[in-house]
């Protein structure tokens, strides 16, 4: 008997980029098996997409609640053990909500449920179970930011007193500009993508990217939000004022009509006695900057980066890490995790950085919808 983890996945069939990447990071570092799940919501399709990949079809069932019922009837020592959620926005709370309810652990895509409700709702039953429960905000994974992370938590910049972020992407303006074509993207209807697009889809990432490395939370938010159309209920661009203290501010600067644009997505903390820049397009990189000495320039694989961020290095310096093995990292931690290994809190973002992000995408609205004023999260 295989001692690898029992995977089932939810959405990412066909072409879906999303399912490529979980499906890839799951079969690093050996402890992961793919047993089956539900890919997509045709069962020809499905059955089709499982041998495409190469997996047994006994396992793929025709829809989620079926998946339940079957898994449950077999026993616990051949049952999934843990479940990854990649279908759109909407479909978020309601199978992590059954998966938990019936003890499966959990791998859910970002935002992790379309209302802070449903975020609190979900964390109640975790809070009264033995699951774990994962969400994918997948640039924490990256060997550098987990540098970054070590970096300001002893000291090496000094006190935090500025803080950057800027996500710019531009494959929203080709649809915007049409009226059919934004009116048939989900990322754009509420129904499925909940009450925010820029901010919900990226705005998140730089958000859990700002609090995960400097060990801070936003305390408030001052937002202003661009719709484009009148008719166009979902924001695709955005800026928000944070303010962690009195005296440590910062802000994000997110877009979808950034056009020309692919994934740019940049971070730098700045402290009393130096600064680190990343950039998710070079995230090889790692840039410290002080007033006293040359620009350093930090790279994964070197013996002088800290415990977690080798831990996240696979190959030999010189040998790029790229967003697969992001991804590969949070699921090794996730597998720590399960198997009641010892591990870094800082492996894989959890339950509560999936609450605290619905959180933020609320207030940012909010803060817009009331004219622009200061908000607390």
């Amino acid at each position: 008997m295989s001692n690898k983890i029992r995977l089932g996945i939810l959405g990412g069939g066909g072409d879906s980029l999303i399912g490529v990447l979980h499906r890839v990071a799951s079969s690093m570092y050996d402890s992961y098996q793919l047993v089956g799940g539900v890919f997509n919501p045709d069962l020809d399709q499905n059955i089709g997409f499982a041998e495409k990949i190469g997996i047994p079809t006994d396992r793929v069932y025709k829809d989620f609640d079926t998946l339940i019922e079957e898994e449950l009837k077999l026993p616990e020592t051949e049952r999934m053990q843990v479940v990854s959620v990649l279908t759109p926005n909407f479909l978020h709370f309601p199978m992590a909500k059954k998966l938990l309810e019936n003890g499966f652990n959990v791998i859910c895509e970002k935002p992790m449920t379309t209302t802070y409700e449903e975020a609190r709702i979900l964390k109640d039953i975790l809070d009264r179970s033995n699951a774990i429960f994962a969400v994918t905000y997948t640039y924490t994974g990256y060997p550098m930011i987990r540098q970054m992370k070590e970096m300001i938590a002893s000291g090496a910049i000094g006190t935090v007193q500025k803080i950057d972020a800027q996500y710019y992407q531009g494959w929203i303006n080709p649809i915007i500009h049409d009226g059919e074509k934004r009116a048939a993207t989900w990322r754009l209807d509420p129904e499925k993508s909940g009450i925010s697009c820029c901010i919900g889809d990226i705005g998140t990432h730089a958000f859990d990217m700002i609090e995960y490395v400097t060990g801070m939370e936003v305390k408030e938010v001052l937002a202003d939000l661009n719709y484009v159309y009148s008719d166009n209920k979902m924001d695709v661009d955005g800026t928000v004022l944070l303010r962690f203290s009195e005296f440590v501010k910062g802000l994000i600067r997110t877009s979808q009509i950034a056009t020309g644009e692919e994934n740019n997505f940049t971070v730098s903390i700045y402290g009393d006695k130096g600064g680190l820049k990343w950039e998710q397009e070079n995230p090889n990189y790692l840039y410290h900057l002080t007033e006293t000495e040359p620009l350093k320039v930090l790279k994964p694989g070197h013996a002088y980066n800290s415990e977690l961020s080798l831990d996240g290095s696979k190959l030999p310096p010189g040998h790029p890490e790229g967003i697969f093995d992001s991804m590969g990292n949070i699921y090794k931690g996730v597998a720590r995790a399960i198997r009641k290994e010892k591990y870094h809190p800082g492996e894989f973002p959890t339950m509560n950085d999936g609450v605290r992000g619905m959180n933020f995408i609320e207030r940012v609205v909010e803060s817009h919808q009331k004219g622009n004023t200061w908000v607390k999260v």
